[in-house]
């Protein structure tokens, strides 16, 4: 079974995660299936992107099951690389990018859907950054994304807080942008809309916007490596990790 379902209709391009087991969890073959995707898409004609996810949640985030593993710096180091190479190729994509989320969008899986010109959300959906809870920090651009929808403080407030929320509260806080009862009928409604607008206009804005922020992204990604690599030596990610499997509240120590 595919990890990630790909199609294109119409004008379109689909990607949509299909580990509804794992709740959409990322793993590496997932990561490199995206990144893959992505290239593609970055190559077609199609003017807009659907990012969604099979079953009850869009995406847990990354897959717990590549953590807290040692010896493996150099296998984590190449995972951040294509982390941020999926990252700036979606960030820079010619296209209208909507993410389609439905249950929770949690971890590396709310940066990734933070990178997209829309959210639609299921009014029941969840959003959490939540990597605090394991001793690590936001990565795939999670502090680029959150400051130009929150602005500073309120994002480290969020990440520091590990606060889920949903409905007119992640509206409020500019985690979602459209609000719907049927999340398929309400991402063809946008999908409509869209494509009776301006489009290359549309686009040529955001290519002024994006291209000017890119360099800026670049270096929140590297930064972004460089503390999750150091993070990932610590105790409390260590406990963060054991906890999490053990189905417990974590006992950090700030080490």
């Amino acid at each position: 079974m595919a990890n990630i379902l790909y199609k294109r209709e119409n004008g379109v391009s689909y990607m949509t995660l299909n580990r509804p087991k794992n709740y959409n969890a990322l793993d590496v073959e997932t990561l490199k299936d995206m990144a893959n995707i992505v290239k593609g898409i970055e190559q077609n004609d199609d003017s807009i992107v659907v990012i969604g996810g099979e079953g009850k949640a869009f995406c847990a985030g990354g897959d717990i099951t590549m953590m807290g593993q040692k010896g493996q710096e150099e296998f984590y180091a190449e995972l951040m690389d294509l982390i941020s190479e999926t990252t700036l190729r979606l960030y820079g994509l010619d296209k209208i990018v909507i993410t389609a989320v439905q249950g929770s969008a949690a971890g590396l899986g709310l940066s990734f859907a933070l990178n997209s010109d829309f959210i639609v959300a299921d009014k029941e959906a969840k959003f959490g950054m939540l990597f605090a809870g394991i001793g690590l920090v936001p990565d795939g651009g999670g502090h680029f994304f959150l400051r130009e929808r929150m602005g500073t403080h309120e994002a480290k407030k969020f990440i520091w807080g590990l606060e889920q929320v949903k409905g007119e509260k992640a509206v409020s806080l500019g985690l979602a942008d459209i609000l719907v009862d049927d999340i398929e009928v309400g991402t063809n409604e946008l999908i409509q809309k869209l494509k009776a607008s301006p489009l290359k206009a549309i686009l040529a804005s955001k290519s002024i916007y994006h291209e000017e922020k890119k360099k800026e992204l670049t270096a929140i990604l590297n930064s972004e490596k460089d503390y999750q690599l150091k993070m990932m030596q610590t105790t409390d990610h260590k406990e963060g990790i054991t906890a999490f499997l053990e189905k417990r509240r974590p006992k950090f120590i700030g080490e």
